[in-house]
């Protein structure tokens, strides 16, 4: 995080063209937050959505499609929760404690870290006046609290707008990608980015999730990189 800034944008945005947001793509700690965890846990998807930041800095550099991405760790703040939701700092993630989250300062991280965040969203988005907005997160194959497999590679979230998802999980799936529909995640539960920035403004969006352990490495960013690319560049021709 560069001067205090809790995000950086990569690439200039064409107006009427495609772009990114990664709320969930740093595991950056600031050094007077002290989140009291192992160092290992810092750079599981606990605290980053693993593989998001090479997928979407891929996508502005080589295929035009720029991206507004998260400087700072889900766990210090999360930009992807309402500012009322209980979660927004959270206090434990996947069965692990999070002790220096507890009695922690809500609204000085809002204040410094999530207000900033989405204003500059916003500037962003009204300025570009996108066709279409691609949030991207990724997901863990396997939960540590939970048996149940994730079989997805990719998936399309929701909530009341499904338009763009309906076309981009026909296109994934004619990639012959094993595609989620609102999984592992409902949309209708965790939008809260692109309910604000996209359905409350009338935007097209596709909400996609990559599973982790297929954009571990930079080749797999790049195959994704590309596929998203392609696949959400059909999805705004379709919506014309």
């Amino acid at each position: 995080m560069i001067d205090g800034v809790p995000y950086r944008q990569v690439g200039e945005p064409r107006r009427g063209g495609l772009v990114c947001v990664a709320d969930h793509a740093s595991n950056f700690v600031p050094d007077d937050i002290s989140l009291g965890l192992a160092r290992g846990l810092i750079d599981s998807h606990i605290a980053v959505d693993i593989g998001v930041a090479g997928v979407a800095e891929r996508m502005a550099r080589r295929h035009n499609i720029p991206a507004h991405l998260a400087e700072v760790s889900r766990l210090v703040v999360d930009l992807h929760r309402e500012e009322d939701h209980p979660g927004v700092v959270p206090t434990t993630s996947d069965g692990h404690l999070i002790p220096g989250n507890i009695g922690a300062d809500l609204e000085g991280r809002l204040k410094t870290y999530y207000r900033p965040y989405h204003d500059a969203l916003e500037k962003w988005l009204d300025d570009a006046a996108p066709e279409l907005i691609i949030s991207l997160h990724s997901f863990t194959p396997k939960l540590e609290t939970s048996n149940e497999e994730r079989p997805w590679e990719v998936a399309l979230l929701y909530n009341t707008d499904d338009r763009a998802a309906r076309h981009a999980i026909r296109l994934f799936g004619e990639l012959g990608l094993n595609v989620g529909d609102n999984e592992p995640y409902s949309g209708t539960e965790l939008n809260a980015t692109m309910n604000r920035h996209a359905e409350a403004k009338g935007r097209h969006y596709c909400a996609i999730e990559v599973r982790q352990d297929l954009i571990g490495t930079r080749a797999e960013q790049a195959r994704y990189a590309a596929m998203i690319a392609d696949v959400c560049g059909r999805v705004a021709l379709a919506l014309d």
